[in-house]
């Protein structure tokens, strides 16, 4: 079964980039959580899909229009924040309900077969490219790259936000980093997961490790092999039975939250 499942040349593409977009996932995913931004990683999923909607309009390759335009979503949201009376709650839903708006238009706009939507929004292990493998493989290594050099002040941040910008830290800086590696990781995420599961690839990871972990290395550990575990064991499931990548993995990935939701429970009753 494993020699089949490996044999294909597009599955080894969804295996590779799958691998990669949910390690990182599932370290950003985090930050996100802690930092109770879930509602940013689901708008800008969504707004994905005015820079999909253009990009098969003008006939050109989704990734290259998709990218820039949910980056300019991810800058303009964080500039409403900052500099208008605007929440950054409500800048989210009104930036991706427009965005999505848009893609819509863009859509209807466009003649003839747009078949290919359906795997942008559901997702298909078909659909992954060796362009997203190049692009995956370069992002991954800048992604750890700035990692390295945040990752004490993205923990302090998310431990106590008030307190870290006592000590002179720059948080609208960290945010807006942050909230440019999550657009570039959700735009790459498309093709495999989906437009309406990116955001559920993004939490469940990190909130089922955070029902077992007691340290924040600890939940970011075990949101990795959560993570990586459910994106396998769902793209093997997915091929078997001809099921939607995303939504399998997703499932795959509730399976794990809700047990361990039972077994958490279980301990402290017995406790």
């Amino acid at each position: 079964m494993l020699n089949e499942f490996f044999q294909y040349d597009f599955i080894q593409n969804a295996v590779i980039v799958g691998c990669i977009i949910s390690l990182i996932c599932s370290i950003l995913g985090v930050f996100v959580i802690q930092r109770k931004m879930s509602f940013l990683g689901a708008g800008l999923s969504h707004s994905t899909l005015g820079g999909i909607g253009l990009a098969l309009l003008l006939g050109i390759e989704p990734l290259y229009i998709a990218l820039p335009f949910t980056l300019i979503v991810a800058a303009l949201i964080t500039l409403l924040d900052n500099k208008t009376k605007i929440e950054f709650d409500t800048a989210i839903g009104i930036l991706f309900s427009v965005s999505t708006a848009l893609g819509i238009i863009f859509i209807s706009l466009k003649d003839g077969y747009v078949g290919d939507t359906y795997s942008y929004i559901f997702g298909s292990i078909l659909a992954v490219s060796n362009t997203d493998i190049l692009m995956s493989v370069i992002f991954i290594f800048i992604f750890f790259i700035i990692l390295f050099i945040f990752w004490k002040e993205w923990a302090y941040i998310s431990f106590d936000q008030e307190l870290a910008k006592s000590d002179g830290i720059n948080i609208n800086i960290s945010n807006n980093i942050l909230s440019m590696l999550l657009a570039v990781t959700i735009v790459l995420a498309i093709k495999l997961i989906g437009i309406v599961l990116i955001s559920a690839f993004l939490i469940l990871p990190p909130a089922t490790a955070r029902l077992y972990a007691k340290t924040f290395s600890q939940m970011t550990i075990l949101s990795i092999i959560f993570g990586l575990s459910a994106t396998l064991v769902g793209l093997y499931i997915s091929f078997m039975i001809d099921f939607p990548s995303g939504a399998t993995i997703i499932i795959i990935q509730s399976i794990f939250f809700a047990t361990s939701i039972i077994i958490s429970k279980l301990y402290k009753s017995g406790s």
